[in-house]
């Protein structure tokens, strides 16, 4: 061996990233599209969602609606911060569609990626928790589950937490594409 030879699979231009990269930034904004969806559907449905149900006769009424629970006004107000922040980073990922090479705002999206998803990760976690309370209930702190009465709401809500673990799960997959795009520099 020649002094100075590098180790197999280290030789320097073995094989061309540009093409790897802009496949990586294109999956990148796809991806990012289809989080989008999920927390503006999510925030959209969760939003929406109330229910009337007569009591008795029609003048007593007992209503459930999203914004009777602080964790589901949260997670409605991180789902929408979440959306808004995936369509401006969009932005950039056709950034690095054209410039695959880029890396500092790569930096840049891993760490504001990574702050949305512990955003939406404390707020589908929070919701989740009212939800199971909501369908199973809790006998030692006598509360009683609702979705036997409120059965439209609940399904609304559990199909709202859904779009927001899609887009969890979305977000987890972006920020590791980030770092392979990064790592292949």
């Amino acid at each position: 061996m020649k002094a100075g030879a590098v180790e197999i699979g280290e030789a320097k231009n073995s094989t061309p990233t540009y093409g790897v990269n802009k496949g990586i930034s294109i999956l990148d904004f796809v991806l990012r599209l289809l989080a989008f969806a999920g927390a503006l559907g999510s925030a959209i449905a969760m939003g929406t969602t109330n229910e009337t149900l007569p009591f008795f006769s029609q003048l007593i009424r007992f209503r459930a609606e999203y914004d009777d629970l602080p964790s589901f006004t949260f997670f409605v107000a991180a789902n929408a911060v979440v959306s808004g922040y995936l369509i401006l980073s969009l932005s950039l990922s056709i950034f690095h569609i054209v410039r695959s090479r880029a890396q500092k705002s790569r930096i840049l999206l891993v760490f504001f990626d990574t702050a949305m998803l512990a955003l939406l990760t404390g707020s589908a976690s929070a919701a989740a928790a009212i939800v199971y309370l909501a369908h199973k209930g809790n006998a030692k702190a006598n509360w009683f589950a609702i979705c036997q009465q409120f059965n439209s709401f609940c399904q609304r809500i559990s199909g709202s937490l859904i779009g927001s673990f899609v887009g969890m799960a979305l977000l987890i997959l972006i920020i590791m594409l980030c770092g392979v795009a990064l790592s292949r520099r």
